[in-house]
Protein backbone atom coordinates (compact mmCIF):
# COMPACT_ATOMS: atom_id res chain seq x y z
CA UNK A 1 0.00 0.00 0.00
CA UNK A 2 1.35 3.41 -0.97
CA UNK A 3 1.33 6.50 1.20
CA UNK A 4 -1.35 8.02 -1.05
CA UNK A 5 -3.79 5.16 -0.39
CA UNK A 6 -2.94 4.75 3.29
CA UNK A 7 -3.74 8.40 4.13
CA UNK A 8 -7.46 8.17 3.17
CA UNK A 9 -7.73 4.80 4.93
CA UNK A 10 -6.19 6.25 8.08
CA UNK A 11 -8.45 9.29 7.85
CA UNK A 12 -11.53 7.10 7.42
CA UNK A 13 -10.50 4.98 10.40
CA UNK A 14 -10.04 8.03 12.65
CA UNK A 15 -13.36 9.48 11.46
CA UNK A 16 -15.09 6.17 12.23
CA UNK A 17 -13.52 6.00 15.70
CA UNK A 18 -14.62 9.57 16.39
CA UNK A 19 -18.20 8.87 15.22
CA UNK A 20 -18.46 5.68 17.30
CA UNK A 21 -17.00 7.38 20.39
CA UNK A 22 -19.42 10.32 19.98
CA UNK A 23 -22.43 8.03 19.66
CA UNK A 24 -21.29 5.84 22.58
CA UNK A 25 -20.84 8.93 24.76
CA UNK A 26 -24.30 10.23 23.86
CA UNK A 27 -25.99 6.86 24.45
CA UNK A 28 -24.25 6.44 27.81
CA UNK A 29 -25.34 9.92 28.93
CA UNK A 30 -28.91 9.22 27.73
CA UNK A 31 -28.98 5.95 29.64
CA UNK A 32 -27.65 7.50 32.86
CA UNK A 33 -30.07 10.45 32.64
CA UNK A 34 -32.99 8.08 31.96
CA UNK A 35 -32.09 6.02 35.01
CA UNK A 36 -31.96 9.22 37.09
CA UNK A 37 -35.38 10.32 35.81
CA UNK A 38 -36.93 6.91 36.60
CA UNK A 39 -35.34 6.86 40.06
CA UNK A 40 -36.63 10.34 40.96
CA UNK A 41 -40.11 9.56 39.57
CA UNK A 42 -40.26 6.29 41.51
CA UNK A 43 -39.35 7.99 44.81
CA UNK A 44 -41.43 11.14 44.24
CA UNK A 45 -44.29 9.94 46.44
CA UNK A 46 -42.53 10.04 49.81
CA UNK A 47 -39.95 12.25 51.49
CA UNK A 48 -36.82 10.25 52.41
CA UNK A 49 -36.85 9.36 56.11
CA UNK A 50 -33.69 11.39 56.82
CA UNK A 51 -35.44 14.60 55.68
CA UNK A 52 -39.05 13.85 56.66
CA UNK A 53 -39.01 16.24 59.63
CA UNK A 54 -37.60 19.20 57.66
CA UNK A 55 -39.17 18.89 54.19
CA UNK A 56 -42.87 18.83 53.38
CA UNK A 57 -44.32 16.40 50.86
CA UNK A 58 -45.32 19.34 48.67
CA UNK A 59 -41.74 20.67 48.61
CA UNK A 60 -40.46 17.17 47.87
CA UNK A 61 -42.89 16.85 44.93
CA UNK A 62 -41.78 20.23 43.58
CA UNK A 63 -38.10 19.29 43.86
CA UNK A 64 -38.71 15.94 42.16
CA UNK A 65 -40.75 17.52 39.35
CA UNK A 66 -38.08 20.18 38.83
CA UNK A 67 -35.33 17.56 38.72
CA UNK A 68 -37.25 15.49 36.17
CA UNK A 69 -38.04 18.53 34.01
CA UNK A 70 -34.38 19.64 34.08
CA UNK A 71 -33.15 16.13 33.22
CA UNK A 72 -35.58 15.78 30.30
CA UNK A 73 -34.58 19.17 28.95
CA UNK A 74 -30.95 18.13 29.43
CA UNK A 75 -31.60 15.14 27.14
CA UNK A 76 -32.84 17.52 24.44
CA UNK A 77 -29.75 19.71 24.87
CA UNK A 78 -27.53 16.62 24.69
CA UNK A 79 -29.16 15.51 21.42
CA UNK A 80 -28.75 19.04 19.99
CA UNK A 81 -25.12 19.21 21.09
CA UNK A 82 -24.39 15.86 19.45
CA UNK A 83 -26.05 16.96 16.20
CA UNK A 84 -24.06 20.19 16.21
CA UNK A 85 -20.80 18.29 16.84
CA UNK A 86 -21.57 16.12 13.80
CA UNK A 87 -22.43 19.19 11.69
CA UNK A 88 -19.26 21.06 12.71
CA UNK A 89 -16.96 18.07 12.22
CA UNK A 90 -18.17 15.19 10.06
CA UNK A 91 -20.44 17.29 7.81
CA UNK A 92 -17.81 20.00 7.29
CA UNK A 93 -19.35 23.00 9.04
CA UNK A 94 -16.03 24.15 10.46
CA UNK A 95 -14.33 23.69 7.08
CA UNK A 96 -17.07 25.75 5.41
CA UNK A 97 -16.66 28.53 7.98
CA UNK A 98 -12.89 28.46 7.41
CA UNK A 99 -13.35 28.68 3.63
CA UNK A 100 -15.69 31.66 4.01
CA UNK A 101 -13.21 33.49 6.22
CA UNK A 102 -10.35 32.77 3.82
CA UNK A 103 -12.25 34.76 1.18
CA UNK A 104 -11.88 37.89 3.35
CA UNK A 105 -8.70 37.25 5.31
CA UNK A 106 -5.34 35.82 4.24
CA UNK A 107 -4.29 32.64 5.99
CA UNK A 108 -2.40 33.43 9.17
CA UNK A 109 -2.81 34.29 12.80
CA UNK A 110 -5.59 36.86 12.30
CA UNK A 111 -7.62 34.41 10.21
CA UNK A 112 -7.16 31.65 12.79
CA UNK A 113 -8.34 33.93 15.61
CA UNK A 114 -11.29 35.00 13.44
CA UNK A 115 -12.15 31.33 12.78
CA UNK A 116 -12.20 30.41 16.47
CA UNK A 117 -14.09 33.58 17.38
CA UNK A 118 -16.67 32.98 14.63
CA UNK A 119 -17.06 29.36 15.71
CA UNK A 120 -17.75 30.43 19.31
CA UNK A 121 -20.17 33.21 18.29
CA UNK A 122 -22.16 30.96 15.93
CA UNK A 123 -22.23 28.19 18.55
CA UNK A 124 -23.47 30.61 21.20
CA UNK A 125 -26.19 31.92 18.87
CA UNK A 126 -27.36 28.38 18.10
CA UNK A 127 -27.49 27.55 21.83
CA UNK A 128 -29.32 30.79 22.71
CA UNK A 129 -32.88 29.36 22.40
CA UNK A 130 -32.01 26.62 24.90
CA UNK A 131 -30.65 29.12 27.43
CA UNK A 132 -33.74 31.32 27.02
CA UNK A 133 -36.09 28.37 27.43
CA UNK A 134 -34.24 27.12 30.51
CA UNK A 135 -34.45 30.52 32.21
CA UNK A 136 -37.80 31.90 31.09
CA UNK A 137 -39.87 28.73 30.74
CA UNK A 138 -38.40 25.97 32.88
CA UNK A 139 -37.09 28.06 35.78
CA UNK A 140 -40.15 30.33 35.56
CA UNK A 141 -42.55 27.39 35.83
CA UNK A 142 -41.04 26.37 39.17
CA UNK A 143 -40.72 29.91 40.50
CA UNK A 144 -36.91 30.08 40.43
CA UNK A 145 -36.46 32.83 37.82
CA UNK A 146 -36.30 36.38 39.14
CA UNK A 147 -34.65 37.84 36.03
CA UNK A 148 -36.20 39.97 33.28
CA UNK A 149 -35.43 39.39 29.61
CA UNK A 150 -33.69 42.78 29.48
CA UNK A 151 -31.46 41.98 32.45
CA UNK A 152 -30.72 38.53 31.03
CA UNK A 153 -29.49 40.01 27.74
CA UNK A 154 -27.46 42.67 29.58
CA UNK A 155 -25.75 39.94 31.61
CA UNK A 156 -25.14 37.95 28.42
CA UNK A 157 -23.55 41.00 26.76
CA UNK A 158 -21.37 41.74 29.82
CA UNK A 159 -20.15 38.14 30.02
CA UNK A 160 -19.42 38.12 26.26
CA UNK A 161 -17.39 41.34 26.49
CA UNK A 162 -15.51 40.10 29.56
CA UNK A 163 -14.88 36.75 27.88
CA UNK A 164 -13.53 38.50 24.79
CA UNK A 165 -11.27 40.81 26.82
CA UNK A 166 -9.73 37.86 28.66
CA UNK A 167 -10.06 35.09 26.07
CA UNK A 168 -9.01 36.75 22.82
CA UNK A 169 -5.49 37.73 23.94
CA UNK A 170 -4.90 34.27 25.43
CA UNK A 171 -6.29 32.53 22.34
CA UNK A 172 -4.13 34.70 20.08
CA UNK A 173 -1.03 33.96 22.14
CA UNK A 174 -1.74 30.20 22.15
CA UNK A 175 -2.25 30.15 18.37
CA UNK A 176 0.96 32.14 17.89
CA UNK A 177 2.86 29.74 20.18
CA UNK A 178 1.53 26.74 18.23
CA UNK A 179 3.20 28.12 15.12
CA UNK A 180 6.33 29.56 16.74
CA UNK A 181 7.45 26.90 19.23
CA UNK A 182 7.46 23.80 17.03
CA UNK A 183 6.65 20.35 18.33
CA UNK A 184 6.79 21.47 21.97
CA UNK A 185 3.96 24.00 21.50
CA UNK A 186 1.76 22.04 23.91
CA UNK A 187 4.36 22.41 26.70
CA UNK A 188 4.68 26.16 26.18
CA UNK A 189 0.89 26.48 26.05
CA UNK A 190 0.53 24.47 29.26
CA UNK A 191 3.11 26.73 30.93
CA UNK A 192 1.22 29.82 29.75
CA UNK A 193 -2.07 28.43 31.04
CA UNK A 194 -0.58 27.52 34.42
CA UNK A 195 0.96 30.99 34.67
CA UNK A 196 -2.38 32.58 33.87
Amino acid sequence: MTEATSAPTSSLLLTSIFAVALMASMLLKFWLASRQIRHVATHRGAVPAAFAERITLESHHKAADYTIAQAKFGLLELAWSTVMTVVWTLLGGLSLLNTMLLQWLPFGLVQQVALLTSFMVVGAMLDLPFALYRTFVLEQRFGFNKMTVSLWFKDLLKSAVLGALIGLPIMTLVLWMMGATGSLWWLWTWGLWMGF
